[in-house]
């Protein structure tokens, strides 16, 4: 398995020089590796798709004396499959192509940390969460913002319901405000949409890190801070059903393709499968690190753990020892069938393609990395 680097989440001020320098001649890295060159406030400026994308000499001397990447926070793909987003603390979701790890662009205009996005079903719209209080709505293919939720409080998750005519995002509590649930319409026409909220749903201490559609629109599932995962009725707003199994603080939650069941990841070390109408814990992943994110093969009875170390003491922990690795884990029978190596971080969010033949890890080293499963692993019984 080779992965693909994607690195374009950092922050670096290039070094004065005394003199011009020449601009170097266009190559491309070692396979498995691609740069990429930065893109221009203001739009979403698309790589040229007949040659790689390069960065520049100034580019490649600020990545070694001024390293300085961006965590990643989350990773979402969109329904086909050839579309990657992330999103990180730079304020900046980025958008790439998901074959080959070509940067498309990077849609300009929040001015915090970005925590998460949901894309629609058909591609044309993403929707973004940022700790400046915005949740945003962008044209995907032009990089337009064309409607901008303002709330009064940091906006943490943000998730489209299946039909794209409604969307559920989180604030975290602030000022004395606790954290809250906003329900609001997805106008048809960009130039209809409002700002008015359907219905709030607030009660839960600390902040909620993920929140999901259930089946049918009918419900909400939400994890946070205080590691209890609670059902909510849309219609209500009402919690239906508690899940306390957690001990500590919940940082994912991703649904099965039927919606049938999701799984949980947590700071307790544990990932956890529940029903999604009864909420019952089914079964139980039991990991020697924190776990950030969980989620389930498509087309197998896998599913994969990312997590490590506390991002506090990485500086002092090698990779090996911060167990930094994506461990993957029989559904039915949670035991681990293996694990993969390759960031030199904590690992934040987790992705698995549609087609089930590869997924994508993102970190706290800044870098997105892109894993194509091989043959053999396919015929793992």
């Amino acid at each position: 398995m080779r992965p693909i680097l994607l690195k374009g989440h950092e922050r670096c001020v290039p070094r004065p020089r005394s003199r011009p320098r020449e601009p170097p001649t266009p190559r491309r890295r070692a396979r498995g590796s691609f740069f990429f060159s930065p893109v221009r406030p203001g739009s979403l400026r698309r790589a040229i798709p007949d040659r790689p994308s390069l960065r520049t000499a100034a580019d490649r001397d600020c990545s070694r004396d001024c390293p300085s990447p961006r965590p990643l926070t989350f990773i979402k793909y969109n329904k086909e499959g050839d579309l990657l987003f992330t999103c990180a603390k730079d304020h900046h979701p980025t958008l790439w192509y998901s074959d080959d790890g070509h940067r498309v662009g990077t849609y300009i205009g929040h001015n915090g940390a970005v925590w998460t996005c949901d894309v629609s079903e058909d591609s044309k719209t993403l929707v973004t969460g940022s700790a400046d209080t915005t949740c945003k709505m962008w044209d995907t293919e032009t990089g337009t913002c064309y409607f901008t939720h303002q709330f009064e409080q940091p906006v943490r998750a943000v998730a489209l319901a299946q039909g794209d005519q409604h969307m559920v995002i989180s604030t975290d509590p602030f000022m004395g405000v606790p954290a809250a649930l906003h329900i609001v319409d997805v106008a048809a026409n960009r130039e209809e949409q409002t700002n008015d909220i359907k219905i709030s749903m607030s009660g839960p201490e600390g902040r909620i890190n993920r929140a999901l559609w259930g089946p049918l629109n009918t419900t909400i599932l939400t994890g946070g801070e205080d590691g209890v995962i609670r059902l909510w009725d849309v219609e209500t707003g009402k919690i239906l059903h508690e899940a306390s199994d957690h001990k500590k603080q919940i940082q994912h939650l991703s649904l099965s393709l039927d919606k049938t069941h999701f799984i949980s990841a947590s700071l307790d070390k544990t990932a956890k499968l529940f029903d999604s109408t009864t909420m019952e814990c089914l079964k139980t992943y039991a990991a020697d690190r924190p776990v950030n994110a969980a989620i389930m093969s498509p087309i197998l009875e896998h599913i994969i753990l990312g997590g490590g170390q506390d991002a506090m003491a990485v500086t002092t922990t090698s990779s090996k020892a911060g167990k930094f690795d994506s461990k993957i884990f029989y559904k039915i029978y949670e035991e681990e069938i293996g694990g993969i190596r390759g960031h030199f971080g904590p690992i934040n969010a987790l992705a698995w393609h549609p087609d089930g033949r590869s997924f994508t890890s993102g970190g706290e080293d800044g870098y997105a990395r892109i894993h194509h499963f091989d043959n053999d692993y396919f015929r793992i019984k």
